[in-house]
């Protein structure tokens, strides 16, 4: 995880006593809850393969042994992290032949692709690609001593693929909400955004299934400080939900915490809730896309963020404790 802070292995041997000190995780008691809406670009480890296709009746990615999902990091021993050189080192082959090197579920494999003419007599690999992804999300918190911040609560995968993104780097950017796409039965919504790529707030340095974590570069905004609750002090009943429906406002929204899951086993879907707010089900008809990350607030302390929508029933949903996600910023 997040690199903020380097955890320290001490053995001193006095009186042949060996101590051996705990960890101590440091993040603040109080941070800056988070509800804006943010742009997030991730930018792979390596070329993702989404997708393989025909050249002249024969799959040349197929033969190779190569698979939807792998990565691509090497071409001809040439390391590779972007589509342009991947493009770049294909071209300055001389054969017809390529070595691969790729990943697959964490394992380093190689291969030897053919490239195949097409009926123009361009060289084609049969591969489909990707290098980076983009999409919307809420800001979740920032802790104001070490600057770290959090969001979404959650992975970002590759849909193709279905997979999360192994990341090279990323960044949060500014964006306005222009449209919502509301929610039904089976089927949730979503936040539609213009985006302001320029306007970077914090890198990306990690993407887990509790959120993406990184460094907030920008001005730490003038916001009320809350504390950190510890699961033990979340309480069924009512709560608020800081998220924004329109432009860069954000807003507080009635909640009720239903059910509150302390097994240590469950990492994400921490807390059960269900969206009271009567101008929020009118605007957005419960959860939508892109409010993943949203903090929860509950008597002047912030419990957790929101993670998942309940397709049958999009008013219900889920959150994750706000202290797994500081845990995992600080790793």
């Amino acid at each position: 995880m997040i690199s903020s802070k380097f955890k320290r292995a001490c053995f001193i041997f006095l009186l042949a006593i060996s101590l051996i000190p705990s960890i101590v995780l440091a993040y603040s008691d109080y941070i800056i809850p988070g509800g804006e809406n943010i742009g997030i670009e991730l930018n792979s480890r390596g070329v993702i393969v989404v997708g393989l296709y025909k050249v002249n009746d024969v799959y040349p990615a197929k033969e190779a042994g190569i698979q939807v999902g792998d990565i691509i990091v090497e071409v001809n021993d040439e390391p590779v992290t972007t589509i342009n050189k991947l493009v770049e080192h294909i071209n300055a082959s001389n054969d017809n032949k390529i070595k691969l090197k790729f990943y697959r579920n964490n394992e380093l494999k190689s291969t030897v692709l053919d490239l195949h003419a097409d009926e123009n007599n361009v060289l084609k690999t049969g591969l489909y690609v990707k290098d980076s992804i983009t999409g919307i999300g809420t800001l979740s918190f920032i802790d104001p001593n070490s600057k770290l911040f959090g969001a979404l609560g959650h992975e970002i995968v590759e849909k193709t693929t279905g997979k999360i993104i192994d990341i090279k780097d990323g960044k949060i950017f500014e964006t306005s909400v222009n449209n919502i796409e509301r929610s039904e039965v089976g089927s949730p919504g979503e936040k539609n955004a213009q985006f302001f790529a320029n306007n970077i707030f914090g890198k990306v340095l990690e993407n887990t299934d509790k959120g993406i974590f990184g460094n907030y570069i920008s001005e730490l905004p003038n916001k009320k400080l809350y504390k950190v609750a510890n699961p033990n002090e979340i309480k069924i009943g009512p709560a608020k939900i800081l998220t924004v429906l329109k432009d860069d406002i954000v807003g507080e929204y009635d909640i009720v915490i239903t059910k509150i899951n302390n097994n240590s086993n469950q990492k994400t879907k921490n807390i059960s809730f269900e969206i009271t707010d009567k101008e929020l089900i009118k605007t957005t008809g419960g959860i939508v896309q892109g409010m993943s990350g949203s903090p929860i607030i509950q008597d002047e302390n912030i419990v957790g963020a929101i993670t998942h929508v309940v397709i049958d029933n999009p008013i219900k949903g889920y959150g994750i404790f706000i202290t797994n996600m500081l845990e995992e910023a600080e790793n």
